[in-house]
């Protein structure tokens, strides 16, 4: 990282200086800065509020980007309230121990990296869902629910839509996963979301249905499910294929099909669903150079 530390007592500052290059960052020190000349951009700046406060606001303002912990004497409205609320982030009481004034600079440097990473899976999410319509339905708040539909997509998004509004975390598990059963089991307060439903034996849809029946649970399934015993939401949508101007060849749709749906269904189901033979299968793999998932 890069580090600018601004403090007028130079004792105190070549101690900072000494332990954050032997932590591997790259360090910047001055008394009293002109602002002028700044002109590098610094990923934490440490601020004594010695400076006068109009310095400070004006640090505080142009390093708005940065993570900016304040080095303070005493605690007042003038070195603590007022720069925190400029943009500040925190402040450490000298004399302080080298170790706690390090644990703040990880500490933040790891919340913004957290806040851009989160910012950029829901600007994602928002890109992804954009398109998907589910104005029509709305999830129950009661548990476990199962989603039999044709489009993962609109199940993702009321299974977001719902966690958003109950401000819970969500698990993600596959049941076509060798671990299910122990990540189901694991304890978890939030909403457990469970996806290839349709993959399962009948049988082990029965020990699952009785395994989560006192479980917040979101189940999706991409196949008509006469047995549940709990909630069920039924979404279909219109295949976009045929909304499409152009019509597929034999071949393109065989690709499609199989690299979407190998992951959820051997051979022999694939095949089936397909109206194909395992061997015709298999040909097509090769032919259309399509590698078997395991």
């Amino acid at each position: 990282m890069n580090i600018l530390i601004i403090e007028s007592e130079i004792y105190l500052a070549q101690k900072v200086v000494s332990r954050l290059l032997d932590d591997g960052h790259n360090c910047d020190f001055v008394e009293s800065p002109n602002i002028d000349n700044l002109t590098k951009d610094y990923d934490i700046i440490l601020l004594s509020t010695s400076l006068p406060a109009a310095l400070c606001k004006t640090i505080i303002r142009r390093y708005s980007d940065s993570i900016i912990l304040l080095l303070v004497s005493y605690i007042s409205d003038e070195t603590v309230t007022d720069p925190i609320k400029e943009g500040a982030k925190d402040y450490i009481m000298k004399p302080f121990i080298m170790d706690e004034l390090l644990r703040k600079i990880y500490h933040y440097r790891e919340c913004k990296s957290i806040r851009k990473e989160l910012q950029t899976l829901r600007d994602y999410l928002k890109f992804q869902f954009n398109e998907v319509d589910t104005s029509e339905h709305v999830l129950p708040t009661s548990f476990p629910t199962l989603i039999e539909t044709n489009s993962q997509i609109s199940a993702d998004k009321l299974a977001f839509e719902l966690v958003r509004k109950l401000d819970l975390q969500m698990k993600f598990i596959s049941l076509s996963s060798d671990n299910w059963q122990k990540r189901v089991n694991e304890k978890f307060s939030g909403i457990l979301y469970l996806t290839d439903y349709h993959s399962l034996k009948k049988s082990t849809k029965e020990n699952l249905n009785k395994l989560i029946e006192d479980k917040k649970c979101i189940i999706v399934s991409l196949e008509k499910e006469e047995d549940f015993p709990y909630n069920k939401l039924e979404i279909e949508k219109e295949d976009n294929l045929l909304m499409t101007n152009n019509i597929m060849t034999i071949n393109d749709y065989v690709k499609m099909m199989v690299l979407s749906y190998q992951t959820k269904y051997p051979d022999t189901e694939l095949s089936k669903k397909l109206g194909i033979s395992r061997k015709s299968l298999w040909e097509k793999r090769k032919k259309l150079g399509i590698e078997k998932k395991k």
